[in-house]
């Protein structure tokens, strides 16, 4: 008798349909909210697009040249966002040093 794999029951394929996995250069592995990743229009188009992307069957999405520290940066202000666009107006602080990076990622995600 060999080994199975388990089957995805309904809930936890719904639970993988509803996150989003986004991988740091480092490894670091970030799950957020879908409706969050999409305000990224790059993510958008990886996890929608019919073209067969791997990102668009796994929602797994890796960013081999984004850091760690940009990447929960990033992820924060995907939150900020949407809250934001529900009319709840905070200020989005962002350290200095991160500036130059988090623009430069920014430009790449549509964000």
């Amino acid at each position: 008798m060999g080994l199975r794999k388990p089957k995805a029951t309904r809930e936890t394929t719904t639970k993988m349909r509803e996150t989003v996995k986004l991988i740091s250069m480092e490894g670091f592995e970030f799950i957020i909210d879908r409706e969050a990743a999409m305000v990224s229009q790059t993510i958008r188009s990886m996890l929608t697009s019919p073209g067969g992307f791997s990102e668009s069957k796994d929602g797994v999405v890796t960013f081999p040249d984004i850091s760690t520290t940009i990447l929960e940066k990033i992820c924060q202000y995907f939150y900020w966002s949407l809250q934001y666009s529900r009319g709840k107006e905070t200020e989005f602080h962002i350290e200095p040093e991160l500036t130059l990076e988090l623009m430069m990622a920014a430009n790449y995600l549509h964000t």
